[in-house]
């Protein structure tokens, strides 16, 4: 089992959550690393915290996956631990883990925990990544074995977050925001497929962005919340920010090979009053 920690959460650092894990983990497992890979992921958002894990698996070593972002700690909720390709993840039941183990392969084994010998003595319903999910991250980073985190589950039984919502008709494309990052960048239900569409649309130089539908308002999230829909702008597309003029809107892939949109040397999610979950359509443009 590999001895690499890699953990997520939403908890912030100002708190000291994540550090209160992190002695977990060295009194549990002290030979093993723990890499922080964020723990700034918007409050509760369990939809980007799944996609920060799934692109910062595609570039890790083996490693065990701790992954916190559970706005159901202390109900129901299972706790999993799954295995993908060589490496594990550890966390709630609630679509956070299924993203990034596609990407290391699919999921090969799949087990609920409840072995609580492996958890904390006192277990707190409202601190699950400090009680639960650290503890077995470090039980198999320091040589444990999977099969003894609890019982065996079905992979079909996981809980996956719905497909974002994507419609393209021949003349417009309806993405839903699947990520806002740090600077504001937008990231749609789009792949490269749509830009090459967006590219014929624009052939007078740019295409029509509406927001037609505003998305949930989460903390620290850019954008404005409770912004209603219904803001129209227009997008040049291009390749890279530097392809339009600072302040303009800009249609593009992102390094995640999805559809985003950026404004040059400014905050798109701000300037389209978006946030993640946000339904924006793109269009052939309707004037010159």
């Amino acid at each position: 089992m590999p001895d690499l920690i890699a953990f997520l959460t939403d908890y912030g650092t100002r708190d000291g959550f994540a550090a209160v894990c992190h002695g977990v983990a060295a009194t549990r497992a002290p030979s093993a690393r723990v890499l922080d890979l964020t723990h700034d992921v918007p409050p509760q958002d369990v939809r980007h915290g799944s996609v920060v894990l799934a692109r910062v698996a595609r570039h890790l070593p083996p490693a065990v996956y701790v992954a916190v972002v559970d706005p159901g700690v202390g109900t129901t909720r299972r706790g999993l631990a799954l295995r993908a390709g060589t490496s594990v993840l550890v966390g709630p039941d609630n679509g956070l883990l299924p993203p990034a183990a596609d990407v290391l392969g699919g999921v090969s084994d799949a087990y609920a925990l409840t072995n609580t010998t492996l958890w904390l003595p006192a277990v707190d319903r409202t601190f699950h990544g400090r009680d639960v999910f650290m503890p077995v991250g470090a039980f198999l980073a320091a040589g444990g074995a999977l099969g003894e985190v609890g019982d065996q589950v079905a992979a079909g039984s996981l809980v996956r977050l719905p497909a974002p919502g994507r419609t393209r008709t021949a003349t417009s494309l309806t993405c839903e925001v699947t990520y806002v990052d740090h600077y504001g960048n937008v990231q749609l239900a789009g792949d490269e497929d749509d830009l090459v569409v967006l590219r014929d649309w624009a052939a007078q130089g740019w295409v029509d962005i509406e927001v037609t539908g505003p998305g949930p308002a989460r903390a620290g999230e850019p954008g404005e919340p409770g912004a209603p829909g219904g803001v129209r702008d227009r997008a040049r597309v291009g390749r890279a920010f530097g392809d339009v003029p600072a302040g303009e809107l800009l249609a593009y892939l992102d390094s995640d090979r999805r559809l985003a949109l950026a404004v040059n040397e400014g905050s798109a999610a701000a300037r389209l009053r978006v946030r993640g979950g946000a339904v924006i359509t793109v269009a052939a443009p309707t004037e010159a």
